[in-house]
């Protein structure tokens, strides 16, 4: 059985759902047990690995002009390989699944496992491609692009020609696009929002991140909107759940709170519009349905990339506070939709649907593919689930 090692970490959706997206592609195409996914923080130390996970969450959310700090620190400094020596548990590791896996080839979609995968490599332990599968889009740390490797995958021509000008060789760079579920080409042509132009209710998706600002605030303003129907995804916050749901009681239009749910991509695609913070998994997910964003926060670093692609393209609005939520919507559902229209055109320039087969034929054949020479997506892969909250 070919096999290809994919290697995630915890530190953002992004890196897991285009690790996930990625196994289910080469699965399908290799066979099960092909793909195996692997958190090298998680296997090597795993009670550290939940500490600093929650201190990065704690970080991002409640002090995000220091972890903007340090993510330009981290930029700006060789830290890597020379302090790889506080790795040497997570690079034990990595050796360990290369002898038992035996893989044709290795897949990473977090950056700082190029530093081992080239200490690994310089001792005779890694022996076969190695590969970058880039999650951030323009605002690209040097995490990325400092360790050698057989081939970068990323999400848009944005971001590959500002990891040219960073000294990445062209030709190792592949716009293939991020690994989406296939859910969303199974199902093209088959849900959309109805019609705007034609009279429909806007649809109105806003999906609650933990630590976002004003999330409370906005949803019961958007509750007050009598012409919007609603669907808000909380997550895992019960309480909020149950008291948006009070705050809801009476309302005529159709309205929809969920908890935790795996079904964000249906979601997507049967909205108008989406109101969420600019995380990796959820821009790319937004784009591959066509959906239009109204980005209510960005995470200093790697997501500020993320809303520089929409605002280049013109695919969405910034805004930060609930009064700049509602104006936001109100002028993407005016005249008929035609803003929201156009945002959600320009999304389709940026949606790659067929990245994940695509990438995973070229790793399979060791060689780039071109969209012609790609199996449909629905006969190579089957659904996984898309998690959030």
């Amino acid at each position: 059985m070919k096999k290809v090692l994919i290697l995630t970490a915890g530190f953002g959706e992004g890196h897991n759902a285009a690790a996930r997206n990625l196994a289910a592609a080469i699965e399908a195409s290799a066979g099960p047990g092909s793909a195996p996914v692997v958190d090298l923080f998680a296997l090597a130390s795993p009670r550290l690995n939940r500490v600093s996970r929650r201190g990065y969450l704690a970080l991002i959310n409640r002090a995000p002009r220091v972890w903007s700090r340090f993510y330009g620190w981290i930029d700006r400094r060789d830290i890597f390989p020379r302090h790889l020596w506080f790795l040497r548990r997570e690079l034990g590791a990595f050796a360990e699944c290369l002898r038992r896996e035996q893989p044709m080839a290795v897949c990473s979609a977090y950056p700082v496992y190029g530093f081992l995968a080239n200490r690994l490599a310089a001792g005779g332990g890694l022996r076969v491609p190695y590969y970058h599968v880039v999650t951030d889009s323009i605002s690209i740390n040097t995490l990325w692009t400092k360790p050698a490797c057989a081939g970068w995958f990323v999400p848009n021509e944005e971001t590959a020609g500002v990891m040219r000008r960073m000294g990445v060789p062209p030709e190792k760079l592949h716009a293939y696009g991020f690994p989406v579920q296939a859910f969303f080409a199974e199902h093209e042509g088959r849900l959309s929002p109805p019609d705007l132009a034609a009279g429909a209710r806007p649809r109105v998706l806003f999906i609650v991140h933990s630590g976002v600002r004003h999330a409370e605030t906005t949803a019961r303003r958007l509750l007050a909107e009598t012409d919007w129907e609603l669907t808000i995804a909380v997550g895992r916050d019960e309480g909020l759940r149950r008291r948006l749901a009070h705050a809801a009681s009476g309302r005529r239009v159709s309205t929809t709170l969920l908890g935790w749910t795996d079904q964000v991509p249906r979601l997507l695609m049967t909205h108008h519009v989406v109101i969420s913070k600019a995380g990796g998994a959820t821009t790319q997910e937004a784009i591959a349905a066509h959906c239009p964003m109204v980005v209510n926060q960005i995470v200093p670093g790697q997501e500020e990339g993320n809303f520089e692609l929409l605002r280049r393209r013109d695919a969405g609005a910034l805004a930060e506070t609930p009064d700049a939520v509602l104006a936001a919507l109100r002028r993407a559902f005016a005249d008929g939709g035609a803003r929201c229209r156009h945002w959600s055109e320009s999304m389709r320039t940026l949606a790659r649907r067929d990245a994940a087969p695509r990438i995973a034929a070229h790793v399979l054949c060791g060689q780039p593919i071109t969209p012609a020479e790609v199996p449909e997506p629905a006969a190579m892969f089957s659904q996984s689930p898309s998690f959030h909250g």
